[in-house]
């Protein structure tokens, strides 16, 4: 609904040590914990004596997984889940994941978290080999170069190391075999993933607030090039492409993590409350209060105003009870949405200088709409201060920026986007401020092209978010 960056997904699994009857319950539990990540399909896959039993479908966890549903899943000793919103492929039922394929050795189900950057080609190459696609998902694609792989090879190990060096651009992902679950994370280590316990069981999850919430203990981040595979409850690590240049991406730490997760050594509440404090020497503001565009800008915000002295305070009340059918439905009154949305405290922000914090502005529709919201509330004076730099390039990594002009930032300057929005004052948090705020981390560098038009690998020279419909072979 609001003008943000949207993620591509979410993975969870579990290797339980025995058959489970509860293996269902656990993992709807971890893919909740990830809902932020996805909120348009879901999905599970559970490995009951070498049989893979799946179910997906459009809608959030508590949609999909409903008691009816978890009573009709088997029980098991492996599963695998997913949250999507799509960046690549549309959304409906058939790109929807696991994606589970049944095989000449047996049965496959594979979840993903990115982009490939040479899915295109890939696709091309396995339809002039006779391979027939069901989906728009490049996951289906990986699973074909899998499948190809173990026939060529005889082991679906060797299988899966040789598709990391055939694939390219980001991915993290879960596999399940008749006999192993692997966990995999692509050289660049773009997209998160960590492992950890619960009793003895092996949990995967895109985030360590996943593990928190199932109350298992999360262990170590994936390292990128890693693979994990597990066999009879035994654990076998082996970095498969080492000495790769990094490039987690850096929006993680800026907005789709959820505050509570740790990546790559960061917590990830820290780090936004640290962006708020460079925000605050960076541009500093004559105000009379601190606030924040909830609840994405929160955590900087409380940074900017414990940095600066000035009160932090709310202005908006938030609607928890704009379901997504509702959105949908009323398509035709978006320049309302906000509105229904986000309601200001006339009370708190009439007369009053304020400092608004967001984490992002991406097409500068909805911050234009808030502006005005609090203006016509009583606001003498609001200033914009974003916690992270101006978006300015496309991301081929696992997010939905893919075109420049729907960028407000392209080719404009701050002076002349400020004046778009209606803002008294604009100021971004700069790339060498950002570049502070994740100091600590693991991984000794990141992906910021899409703030500066740089990657750490080699890009397609074109994108198209909807690009497998519209290619004619």
């Amino acid at each position: 609904m609001f003008d943000k960056v949207k993620e591509e997904c979410g993975i969870f699994g579990i290797y339980a040590k025995g058959t489970k009857e509860d293996l269902i319950g656990q993992v709807c539990i971890g893919l909740a914990g990830l809902q932020h990540r996805g909120e348009e399909s879901c999905g599970v896959a559970i490995n009951q004596d070498g049989i893979i039993h799946y179910h997906k479908d459009v809608g959030l966890v508590s949609e999909v997984f409903t008691k009816q549903v978890q009573d009709s899943m088997p029980e098991g000793k492996m599963a695998i889940g997913h949250v999507r919103y799509s960046t690549t492929g549309v959304s409906k039922k058939e790109n929807a994941q696991p994606m589970v394929v049944r095989h000449k050795k047996g049965n496959l189900a594979v979840v993903h978290n990115g982009n490939l950057t040479n899915a295109v080609e890939l696709k091309k190459e396995l339809e002039e080999q006779g391979a027939i696609f069901t989906t728009t998902s490049d996951t289906e694609i990986i699973c074909h170069v899998i499948v190809r792989e173990r026939l060529k090879t005889g082991s679906i190990e060797q299988a899966v190391k040789n598709t990391m060096k055939i694939i390219k651009g980001a991915y993290s992902l879960l596999v399940i075999s008749p006999q192993k679950m692997m966990a995999v994370r692509d050289p660049q280590g773009f997209r998160p993933l960590c492992m950890g316990h619960f009793g003895e069981d092996i949990v995967f999850a895109s985030e360590s607030c996943a593990l928190d919430i199932m109350g298992a203990t999360f262990d170590r981040d994936i390292e990128p090039g890693e693979v994990i595979t597990i066999t009879n409850n035994e654990v076998v690590s082996e970095k498969v492409l080492p000495n790769e240049k990094k490039g987690m991406c850096v929006f993680e730490y800026i907005y789709f993590a959820r505050p509570d997760s740790t990546i790559d050594g960061i917590n990830v509440h820290i780090c936004r409350e640290n962006a708020g404090r460079c925000l605050a020497r960076q541009a500093p503001v004559d105000a009379d209060i601190v606030a924040s565009v909830p609840d994405s800008g929160n955590d900087a915000a409380l940074g900017y105003s414990k940095e600066s002295k000035i009160p932090y305070d709310i202005v908006f009340v938030k609607s928890r009870y704009i379901g997504r059918t509702f959105i949908q439905n009323t398509q035709t009154k978006r320049k309302n949405l906000v509105a229904l949305k986000l309601n200001p405290l006339r009370e708190t922000v009439k007369g009053k200088k304020i400092v608004l914090v967001d984490d992002s502005i991406v097409r500068g529709t909805t911050i234009t709409r808030i502006i005005k919201t609090l203006k016509r509330a009583g606001a003498k004076e609001v200033h914009i201060r974003v916690a992270s730099p101006a978006f300015v390039d496309i991301c081929y990594f696992g997010t939905d920026i893919d075109k420049k002009e729907n960028l407000i930032a392209n080719g404009k300057t701050v002076e002349e986007i400020r004046k778009e929005i209606g803002a008294d004052s604009l100021e971004y948090l700069s790339l060498d401020s950002l570049k502070q705020i994740t100091k600590g981390c693991k991984v000794d560098d990141f992906c910021y092209g899409c703030f500066t038009g740089k990657y750490p690998i080699e890009v397609p020279k074109e994108i198209d978010k909807d690009k497998f419909e519209k290619i004619q072979l």
